[in-house]
C-alpha cells in the first residue's frame, strides 16, 4: 500500500496501465464491452440533449417526469441501501459485516454520483440550480431539502470512506453515523416529494417516505450480493458465506414487510372507489410492469430465501441480479403510475375532452442517458477496485 495525494492509501500496483489488466474471461469481456457501449451512449445522449433540449425527451406537460427521474431515484435508492449495509459494520459494530463496509460505502458514493450525472440533464440548468440553491433556498420545498441533504450526505460518505481507508475507525464511525442519519432524512424526503402531491391521490400520504427507506435497505442487500459475487468470483470463503447468510435472512424479513406494505397500499387504494385513486390502482394492478416488480423483486427472492434459509449465496447472487431488474421497474412504476391519471379542470365539457390514460414511452435519448448512468457507475466502481483496497484489513 502506498500513500497518494491528501494522504489517501492506494494500491502499490496501481497505474493507468493496470486499469486494462483484468482477467479476460467471456463474462468480464462482455461487461467491459457493455460498459464502454453505455458510456458511448451517455455521450451521444448528452450531445442530443444539448442540441435539442427537453424536446429530445418524450416528456410532456401531462407527463413531466420521465425515465431520467426514475433512474435518478434508482441510483440514489441504491446509494442509501449501500450506506445502510456499510453502516452495519463500522457504525453499529456488527463484526461479521466489517468485511463489506469499505466496499459498500464506496458503492454508495459511486451510485449517488451516477444519479447526479443522470439528473443533471433533466434539471435543465444544474449550475444555476446550485447557485440559487444557496442564494434563495426554498425551505418549504421537499425537492430543495432533498437536494441539499443529498449533497451533505455525499460529503459525509466521502469523509467516512477516507477514514475507512486510513483505518481510523473512531472518526469513520462518527461520519458514518452522521452520513447515515442525513442519508435517511434525504431519502425519506425524496419519498415526500411524492407523498406531498395533493393533486395525485394515488401517491399522496405517508406511505412513500417510509416505503423509500425500506426499499433502500432491500436494494442495498441485493447490491451487496452482486458486488461480493464479483469480488470472490462466486467462490465464497467461510467468513463471506456467514456474512451473506446473515444478509439473506435480513432480506427475507424486509421483503416480507414490503409485501405486507404493498398489499395494504393496493387494498386501501382500491377500497371505496375513491375518484382518481381507485381506478388508477386498478389500472396499475393490470399492468405487466407492476407484476415484473412483484415477481422479480419480491416473490422470487422471498421464495429462494425461505427454501434455502440464505445458505446458497451463489443462487442469491443470481436472484439479486433479477431483483435489481425488479427494483428498476419499482422505480419506473413509481414515477409513471403517479402521472397516469390526467389532471382535470373544473368544467371538463367546456375546457377539455373527457380524460384518458396518459401514455408515455422513453425516447432514445432518455434511454441512452439512463444506460450511460449505469455505465458510469460500473466504470467508477471498477476504477475504485483498482485504486483502493476495498477489503477488510486485519491488524
Amino acid at each position: 500500500m502506498k500513500i497518494g495525494p491528501l494522504n489517501i492509501p492506494i494500491k502499490e500496483d496501481f497505474s493507468i496501465k493496470s486499469l486494462l489488466n483484468f482477467e479476460k474471461t467471456p463474462a468480464n469481456m462482455l461487461i467491459a464491452v457493455l460498459t464502454l457501449s453505455f458510456l458511448a451512449m451517455f455521450v451521444v445522449g448528452i450531445a442530443t440533449y444539448l442540441i435539442h433540449g427537453h424536446h429530445a425527451y418524450n416528456v410532456t406537460r401531462e407527463h413531466p417526469w420521465g425515465l431520467l427521474i426514475a433512474v435518478y431515484i434508482f441510483f440514489v435508492v441504491s446509494s442509501t441501501g449501500f450506506c445502510i449495509v456499510g453502516s452495519l459494520g463500522d457504525v453499529f459494530g456488527f463484526k461479521d459485516y466489517m468485511m463489506i463496509s469499505k466496499r459498500a460505502i464506496f458503492g454508495s458514493i459511486v451510485t449517488i454520483l451516477a444519479g447526479f450525472a443522470v439528473i443533471a440533464f433533466e434539471i435543465g440548468h444544474p449550475v444555476t440550480m446550485l447557485i440559487y440553491n444557496v442564494l434563495s433556498p426554498g425551505l418549504t420545498s421537499a425537492i430543495w431539502w432533498m437536494g441539499t441533504l443529498y449533497g451533505v450526505y455525499l460529503t459525509f460518505m466521502i469523509i467516512e470512506f477516507y477514514f475507512l481507508l486510513n483505518n481510523d475507525m473512531k472518526k469513520a464511525k462518527i461520519f458514518g453515523l452522521s452520513g447515515l442519519l442525513v442519508g435517511l432524512a434525504a431519502h425519506s424526503n425524496l419519498g415526500s416529494v411524492f407523498g406531498f402531491l395533493n393533486a395525485r391521490p394515488i401517491s399522496n400520504g405517508v406511505f412513500y417516505p417510509t416505503y423509500f427507506i425500506l426499499t433502500a435497505f432491500i436494494t442495498g442487500i441485493f447490491l451487496s450480493f452482486i458486488v461480493m459475487g464479483f469480488r470472490y468470483k462466486l467462490d465464497f470463503n467461510a467468513q463471506t458465506k456467514k456474512m451473506l447468510e446473515g444478509l439473506a435472512k435480513i432480506q427475507g424479513l424486509l421483503i416480507s414487510i414490503l409485501i405486507f406494505f404493498v398489499t395494504w397500499k393496493m387494498l386501501t387504494d382500491i377500497y371505496g372507489g375513491m375518484p382518481n385513486r381507485a381506478e388508477v390502482a386498478e389500472h396499475i394492478f393490470h399492468s405487466w410492469t407492476f407484476w415484473a416488480e412483484v415477481i422479480l423483486a419480491m416473490a422470487i427472492p422471498l421464495v429462494v430465501i425461505l427454501t434455502t434459509m440464505g445458505k446458497k449465496p451463489v443462487l442469491m447472487f443470481w436472484v439479486s441480479l433479477s431483483g435489481m431488474v425488479g427494483v428498476f421497474f419499482m422505480r419506473y412504476n413509481l414515477v409513471h403510475d403517479t402521472q397516469l391519471k390526467p389532471l382535470q379542470m373544473l368544467k371538463t365539457t367546456e375546457y377539455q375532452l373527457a380524460p384518458e390514460w396518459i401514455h408515455y414511452f422513453p425516447s432514445t435519448t432518455e434511454m441512452f442517458i439512463s444506460l450511460g448512468g449505469l455505465g458510469l457507475c460500473i466504470a467508477m466502481y471498477y476504477v475504485g477496485t483498482k485504486v483502493f483496497n476495498l477489503d477488510e484489513e486485519h491488524h
